[in-house]
Protein backbone atom coordinates (compact mmCIF):
# COMPACT_ATOMS: atom_id res chain seq x y z
CA UNK A 1 0.00 0.00 0.00
CA UNK A 2 1.17 3.79 -0.45
CA UNK A 3 0.23 6.42 1.47
CA UNK A 4 -0.24 9.41 -0.58
CA UNK A 5 -0.86 13.20 1.36
CA UNK A 6 -0.43 16.57 0.05
CA UNK A 7 -0.90 20.20 1.00
CA UNK A 8 0.18 19.55 4.73
CA UNK A 9 1.35 23.33 4.66
CA UNK A 10 3.66 22.79 7.52
CA UNK A 11 1.08 20.97 9.53
CA UNK A 12 1.83 17.40 10.34
CA UNK A 13 -1.32 15.81 11.84
CA UNK A 14 -1.25 12.92 14.11
CA UNK A 15 -4.32 11.50 12.09
CA UNK A 16 -2.50 11.72 9.29
CA UNK A 17 0.88 9.99 10.87
CA UNK A 18 -2.01 7.29 12.09
CA UNK A 19 -3.51 6.94 8.61
CA UNK A 20 -0.43 6.40 6.95
CA UNK A 21 1.29 3.76 9.06
CA UNK A 22 2.36 0.90 7.91
CA UNK A 23 2.23 1.82 4.43
CA UNK A 24 5.23 1.04 1.65
CA UNK A 25 6.10 4.61 0.66
CA UNK A 26 4.66 7.90 0.85
CA UNK A 27 4.00 10.13 -2.19
CA UNK A 28 3.68 13.94 -1.26
CA UNK A 29 2.11 15.58 -3.94
CA UNK A 30 3.15 19.33 -3.14
CA UNK A 31 2.97 22.63 -0.75
CA UNK A 32 5.02 20.61 2.45
CA UNK A 33 5.39 24.04 3.94
CA UNK A 34 8.76 23.00 6.06
CA UNK A 35 10.86 20.19 6.06
CA UNK A 36 10.38 18.75 8.94
CA UNK A 37 7.39 17.67 7.27
CA UNK A 38 9.17 15.27 5.02
CA UNK A 39 11.59 13.90 7.71
CA UNK A 40 8.36 12.80 9.79
CA UNK A 41 7.06 11.11 7.28
CA UNK A 42 10.28 9.69 6.59
CA UNK A 43 9.81 7.70 9.85
CA UNK A 44 6.85 5.73 8.72
CA UNK A 45 8.38 4.90 5.26
CA UNK A 46 10.26 6.54 2.29
CA UNK A 47 9.19 9.76 0.75
CA UNK A 48 8.94 10.81 -2.58
CA UNK A 49 7.41 14.88 -3.15
CA UNK A 50 7.00 16.97 -5.47
CA UNK A 51 7.50 21.19 -4.88
CA UNK A 52 4.17 22.83 -4.36
CA UNK A 53 3.73 26.21 -5.28
CA UNK A 54 4.10 27.35 -1.57
CA UNK A 55 7.51 25.54 -1.71
CA UNK A 56 9.82 28.19 -2.09
CA UNK A 57 12.10 28.78 1.30
CA UNK A 58 15.71 27.39 0.32
CA UNK A 59 14.58 23.51 1.47
CA UNK A 60 13.02 23.03 -1.21
CA UNK A 61 14.83 24.03 -3.98
CA UNK A 62 15.81 20.49 -4.21
CA UNK A 63 12.50 19.01 -4.44
CA UNK A 64 11.30 18.34 -8.32
CA UNK A 65 8.12 20.32 -9.41
CA UNK A 66 7.10 16.95 -11.27
CA UNK A 67 8.09 13.19 -10.70
CA UNK A 68 7.88 9.30 -12.41
CA UNK A 69 7.63 7.21 -9.47
CA UNK A 70 7.50 3.32 -10.91
CA UNK A 71 5.53 0.90 -8.34
CA UNK A 72 5.16 -2.33 -9.39
CA UNK A 73 4.76 -1.98 -12.98
CA UNK A 74 2.76 1.13 -12.72
CA UNK A 75 4.07 4.43 -13.62
CA UNK A 76 2.70 7.54 -11.21
CA UNK A 77 3.47 10.94 -12.61
CA UNK A 78 3.24 13.47 -9.98
CA UNK A 79 3.02 17.10 -9.76
CA UNK A 80 1.53 19.71 -7.59
CA UNK A 81 -1.10 21.31 -9.59
CA UNK A 82 -3.08 19.22 -12.35
CA UNK A 83 -4.00 22.53 -14.26
CA UNK A 84 -0.03 22.34 -15.04
CA UNK A 85 -0.15 18.46 -16.69
CA UNK A 86 1.62 19.50 -20.02
CA UNK A 87 2.43 15.71 -20.97
CA UNK A 88 1.30 12.92 -23.11
CA UNK A 89 -0.23 10.68 -20.86
CA UNK A 90 -0.74 7.98 -23.00
CA UNK A 91 2.46 8.50 -25.03
CA UNK A 92 4.12 8.29 -21.95
CA UNK A 93 2.63 5.53 -20.61
CA UNK A 94 1.58 6.43 -17.22
CA UNK A 95 -1.33 4.62 -15.52
CA UNK A 96 -1.42 7.34 -12.56
CA UNK A 97 -1.66 10.96 -12.07
CA UNK A 98 -1.01 11.97 -8.53
CA UNK A 99 -1.54 15.66 -8.00
CA UNK A 100 -2.81 18.27 -4.89
CA UNK A 101 -3.35 22.13 -5.04
CA UNK A 102 -6.91 22.07 -4.70
CA UNK A 103 -7.58 20.68 -1.48
CA UNK A 104 -10.28 18.88 -3.01
CA UNK A 105 -10.19 15.39 -2.55
CA UNK A 106 -10.48 13.20 -5.47
CA UNK A 107 -10.45 9.69 -7.69
CA UNK A 108 -11.62 9.35 -11.29
CA UNK A 109 -10.46 7.08 -13.99
CA UNK A 110 -10.21 8.50 -17.44
CA UNK A 111 -9.13 7.10 -20.82
CA UNK A 112 -7.44 4.39 -18.77
CA UNK A 113 -5.59 6.65 -16.09
CA UNK A 114 -6.32 6.97 -12.49
CA UNK A 115 -6.62 10.50 -11.67
CA UNK A 116 -5.50 11.01 -7.46
CA UNK A 117 -5.82 13.76 -5.47
CA UNK A 118 -5.91 12.92 -1.66
CA UNK A 119 -7.30 16.91 -0.62
CA UNK A 120 -5.19 18.74 1.82
CA UNK A 121 -3.89 16.58 4.55
CA UNK A 122 -2.74 20.29 6.56
CA UNK A 123 -4.64 23.31 7.78
CA UNK A 124 -8.54 23.49 7.24
CA UNK A 125 -9.93 25.63 4.25
CA UNK A 126 -13.06 25.94 3.08
CA UNK A 127 -15.28 23.24 4.10
CA UNK A 128 -13.34 20.73 2.79
CA UNK A 129 -12.83 17.75 4.40
CA UNK A 130 -8.86 16.67 5.65
CA UNK A 131 -8.24 13.86 3.66
CA UNK A 132 -5.25 11.58 2.70
CA UNK A 133 -5.33 8.97 0.53
CA UNK A 134 -3.93 5.72 0.09
CA UNK A 135 -3.11 3.54 -3.47
CA UNK A 136 -3.02 -0.64 -4.38
CA UNK A 137 -0.76 -1.67 -6.83
CA UNK A 138 -2.04 -5.26 -7.64
CA UNK A 139 -0.67 -6.83 -10.23
CA UNK A 140 -0.22 -3.76 -12.39
CA UNK A 141 -3.44 -2.52 -11.03
CA UNK A 142 -4.10 0.52 -9.28
CA UNK A 143 -7.13 1.63 -7.34
CA UNK A 144 -7.15 4.14 -4.67
CA UNK A 145 -9.22 5.40 -2.03
CA UNK A 146 -9.88 8.61 0.16
CA UNK A 147 -9.25 8.91 4.00
CA UNK A 148 -10.70 11.60 5.42
CA UNK A 149 -9.57 12.59 8.95
CA UNK A 150 -11.35 13.25 11.39
CA UNK A 151 -10.30 16.30 13.30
Amino acid sequence: MIGVISDTHGLMRPEAVEALRGVEMILHAGDIGKAEILIELGKIAPVKAVRGNNDRDEWAAEIPETQIVQIGGVSIYMLHDIKELGVDLAAEEHQVVISGHSHKPSVQERDGVLYLNPGSAGPCRFKLPVSVALLRIKDGEASSKIVELSV
